[in-house]
């Protein structure tokens, strides 16, 4: 592991790398500032310019995308309480508030340190748990990857709690769409209708630039988003070294949530932000000062879901299952330049993947300094009407399709993805089961398919292998939890009494 570090560090340090690293970061903040846009919308949208980069190149300014995504969209959330991406919502409970107050730059302060303390204890957690972790991964066979496929399904129930049916529908949807291409086992074509861009299988670049940049466009252009006016950062934007030492704690303790929350396949920054709200509370001293303008509020809600950046990698980079949405769409960007999770990805290829974790590190010190120097310059993005953004998106979105394959048939397969994505979104279809289909749903086939011929058509193999042993139990509390929950909250509610 020394090593790598070692020759990742080196690689970094390369001016491109760097300067790359940064102009991802700063991308980030912009695409996170901006009210409609999402990390998972730009990462997808970058991943394009990325085909024709060095691996290690592209993958670090994928990194700070992500990074500084996740952090941009605090700053409308405390000068507009409209949350740039759904990461900032419990940022906007008493972010906003300070800004009416006067202290919007005091909020941004705190929320850009926060962000990078988070940012940078989840580098740290991906540094030294992912290599033990793919080092595990070498026992994996077809039965273990077919169950790791389904268990990274099972997500759908989890991302999909408020609405079970919906989500399942479109995680079958996706699944069905996974099967287009060559069968994996005889190599026949199935319902390619004789388009030979088929054969490969559905796109993924395509479809994932359809689902979360297309969509947007198209409903960006059929609304006018209308914002309250921008609070004024006025006030001094670097915290003071009492009040950083004030919420040292707080960040800490939310890193830790984040962190962790990022782990766990299917949770994602929403999540982590209300979870580390939620407790920073609970610890407060005054409690009845959070939703009226508490500083630590914005510190641990920023500071869990910046974590979340570094944990959701791990067991995309170690087992190939996506942490979050982000993380799926990264895993796009892992595909195209020809990396494959697991042990591998730490062995063979070190340098590149070795240059994507460090460059986390970079990407938040980026975001720190452009945080506290540019709050005032980058606050003004939040002024960008529809007119403008909705038309940038889609000549970025129809570029970014006929670039890798250059190929207008992928163009017209992203508009058709756009449409899908639009109408999914309009009648609340969660778009995230979709991703999880169209990635898994071939490796869940084609694993089994391959475990069937290995144990000639016997299911017993399955639990007498150790590893397979645990998945299922993986699958089976992943499934009946959620189930648990909701049955939990449904008799805390009491009997049901029909009056007339």
């Amino acid at each position: 592991m020394l090593d790598g570090i070692v020759v990742g560090l080196g690689a970094l340090l390369q001016p491109a790398n760097l300067v790359f690293t940064f102009l991802g970061t700063l991308g980030g903040i912009l695409i996170g500032a901006l009210p409609g846009l999402s990390s998972t919308m730009g990462v997808a949208l970058l991943i394009p310019v990325t085909f024709s980069m060095n691996p290690a190149t592209g993958l670090a300014m994928l990194g700070g995308v992500y990074c500084g995504s996740v952090y941009g969209g605090s700053i409308t959330a405390i000068l507009l309480r409209t949350p740039g991406t759904s990461a900032s919502v419990a940022t906007t409970f008493d972010g906003f508030e300070l800004t009416k107050q006067g202290l919007g730059g005091k909020a941004i302060g705190v929320s850009t340190l926060g962000s990078t303390v988070g940012g940078l204890f989840s580098a740290l957690a991906l540094l030294f748990l992912a290599p033990p972790l793919a080092a595990a991964s070498l026992r994996f066979g077809p039965p273990e990857y077919f169950l790791l496929a389904v268990f990274g399904l099972t997500i759908i129930v989890t991302i999909s709690a408020n609405n079970l049916g919906k989500g399942l529908i479109s995680g079958a949807f996706a699944f069905l769409l996974g099967t287009v291409g060559m069968d994996p086992v005889s190599g026949w074509p199935r319902f390619t209708f004789g388009y030979s861009e088929l054969l490969d299988g559905v796109p993924l670049l395509p479809a994932l630039i359809g689902l979360f940049s297309m969509s947007q466009a198209i409903k960006l252009a059929g609304e006018r988003l209308t914002l309250p006016e921008a609070g004024s950062i006025k006030d001094r934007v670097m915290p003071t070294w009492t009040e950083t030492r004030k919420n040292l704690v707080t960040y800490l303790r939310s890193s830790v949530i984040g962190t962790f929350i990022g782990i766990i396949p299917g949770a994602g920054t929403d999540i982590a932000s209300f979870v580390a709200y939620n407790e920073a509370k609970r610890f407060a001293k005054k409690p009845e000062e959070f939703g009226k303008g508490a500083i630590e509020g914005v510190a641990a809600s920023e500071a869990a879901n910046n974590a979340v950046t570094g944990g959701s990698l791990i067991p995309l980079l170690t087992l190939g299952i996506p942490g979050n949405a982000v993380s799926a769409v990264f895993l796009g960007g892992l595909t195209i330049h020809g990396l494959l999770p697991g042990a591998s990805l730490f062995t063979e290829r070190a340098e590149v993947t070795y240059t994507l974790i460090l460059s986390l590190f970079a990407a938040n010190l980026f975001m720190l300094v452009v945080g506290f120097l540019g709050a005032g310059p980058v606050s003004k993005v939040t002024k960008v009407s529809n007119q403008i953004l909705a038309p940038m998106i889609v000549v970025l979105s129809v570029i970014g399709s006929y670039a890798m394959r250059n190929n207008m048939f992928d163009v017209y397969l992203m508009l058709f993805f756009g449409v899908v994505g639009y109408f999914l979104e309009r009648y609340d279809y969660p778009l995230a089961p979709m991703v999880l289909g169209i990635i898994l749903g071939p490796m869940a086939e084609g694993e089994f398919r391959r475990s069937m011929m290995m144990f000639q058509g016997s299911f017993l193999p399955f639990l007498t292998r150790p590893i397979s042993v645990v998945l299922i139990l993986l699958i089976i509390a992943a499934l009946v939890i959620p189930l648990v929950r909701v049955y939990k909250e449904v008799r805390s509610r009491g009997p049901v009494t029909l009056t007339q």
